[in-house]
């Protein structure tokens, strides 16, 4: 059975160029350049996987992001940005985005990164699972509730930046290579870099540490990974 793909850009040329090399792969593929028209769309004919724009007309593909994970929708997202800061990288990332690839782009590494999502949504995901509550100096993270508190200071997670804490405190005290943490949490299909996993630590330290730039807890692990420590 095809997997069908929603490819939202409003760049017809270059939606038009995704879609013939998607097509040619062998998906179906739907089509849309206006964010609030996608999400009818995605609601209306479902997708297996989503390549979705940042900027649309209408409704951002940060906002269309943000309303698809709201509804517990866990089709894997892929972002196309035309914006080459960082910041732009980890919000998506941070809103429930799998993987984002930065135009310009080649169509050989977009498909690889498509193939790879797709792999990893039919082998069931990400392995990591979390402990009820975690407990390390004065943090308190409520897993099944995706909160937690530093003293009296209160945050939420991201899903994926709760796998990456239980890893981290399932091997609390050991160092865990950046390799390991992406195979464990986004897939050992996962085509991306390293650079993923070290934005979502930059998050996770602003919401842990008391001074995310002289971290108590979570320790880099230089030429290897990261290390809990506390």
């Amino acid at each position: 059975m095809k997997k069908k793909i929603l490819v939202v850009e409003d760049d017809a040329h270059i939606r038009l160029g995704l879609c013939d090399a998607l097509r040619a792969e062998g998906y179906e593929v739907s089509e849309c350049g206006d964010g609030a028209k996608a999400l009818q769309l995605l609601r209306q004919s479902g997708a297996g996987l989503v390549v979705l724009d940042i900027m649309l007309p209408n409704k951002s593909g940060y906002d269309l992001c943000r309303e698809i994970r709201s509804a517990k929708n866990q089709v894997p997202i892929l972002m196309l940005s035309a914006k080459g800061q960082e910041i732009d990288k980890v919000v998506g990332l941070e809103l429930g985005a799998d993987d984002y690839v930065t135009k310009p782009f080649s169509l050989r590494e977009l498909l690889a990164r498509v193939h790879a999502l797709l792999r990893r949504a039919d082998s069931g995901g990400a392995p990591a699972v979390a402990p009820d509550e975690i407990r390390f100096g004065n943090v308190c993270v409520d897993s099944r509730a995706l909160r937690g508190k530093r003293g009296i200071e209160s945050f939420e997670l991201t899903p994926r930046e709760l796998k990456v804490l239980a890893i981290l405190h399932r091997e609390r005290g050991n160092a865990v290579s950046r390799d390991a943490m992406l195979n464990e949490v986004w897939g050992i299909e996962y085509y991306g870099t390293t650079r993923t996993l070290d934005q979502l630590i930059v998050k996770l330290r602003q919401k842990l540490e008391d001074v995310p730039a002289e971290p108590r807890y979570l320790l880099t692990v230089h030429g290897l990974g990261y290390r809990l420590e506390g």
